[in-house]
């Protein structure tokens, strides 16, 4: 596994994002595990997650793109993160852009914030988590009604590897429905390989009883 991503599974956990325990998601589903990316609010953690995010992005998708998309409201920070962080590692300038929530009539006007859109720009989409490619839904359209841009793919921090709406995980279904490429830093594969019985900040994090739950988890909502 790689270095970065390490170091990302250990990073989720000391900021208090990636929890264990017991939760109930939006979608009813009792998990074992919890993923809140909006705790990451300090100077420092916002660096080290850009940084991550850029890491994974130029492994994936290398620097052969224009923009960097962060649908509002969680993916303004991240795309803003991610873009600074990419100049410091790689050098090459990427714009960030976002959205509105609502159309602004006057001054800086329009739905986007950032970079306007081009024709012929390449786009990479960032995201937090997705579970049932909704937001991607909200997000294609108004990527498409600005310009005639190409979507180059979507990244987001954690693959949770369970079902979208069918019996595919929501990054599958985002592949075939739309076409394009998504990934993530890590998987929750990676994470429970990487956590299992290993102590992480004096603790162990994921021990046989979790690791158990885990399991169950994934044999009543794994994505096949």
């Amino acid at each position: 596994m790689e270095r970065y991503k390490q170091e990302f599974i250990t990073f989720m956990v000391e900021s208090n994002v990636l929890k264990f325990g017991d939760f109930t998601l939006k979608s009813g589903r009792k998990s074992p595990f919890f993923m809140n990316a909006g705790a990451y609010v300090t100077g420092s953690q916002l660096m080290r997650l850009g940084r991550y995010y850029a890491e994974a992005i130029h492994a994936h998708y290398g620097d052969d793109f224009d923009v960097l998309f962060g649908p509002a409201y969680k993916g303004i920070p991240l795309s803003v993160a991610a873009v600074i962080a990419f100049h410091e590692l790689y050098g090459k300038e990427i714009r960030y852009c976002s959205n509105r929530k609502e159309i602004k009539d006057h001054g800086d006007t329009g739905i986007l914030l950032g970079s306007k859109l081009s024709d012929g720009d390449r786009v990479v989409i960032i995201e937090d988590v997705t579970t049932s490619g909704k937001s991607i839904e909200e997000t294609f359209p108004i990527l498409k009604a600005q310009a005639d841009v190409e979507i180059v793919g979507l990244m987001v921090s954690l693959n949770r590897m369970e079902k979208g709406k069918g019996e595919k995980s929501a990054l599958e279904e985002i592949r075939d429905l739309y076409g394009i490429r998504a990934n993530a830093i890590v998987t929750m594969a990676e994470v429970v390989e990487y956590l299992y019985n290993r102590e992480c900040l004096g603790r162990i994090v994921i021990d046989d009883t979790l690791k158990a739950a885990i399991d169950a988890y994934y044999e009543q909502y794994g994505a096949r």
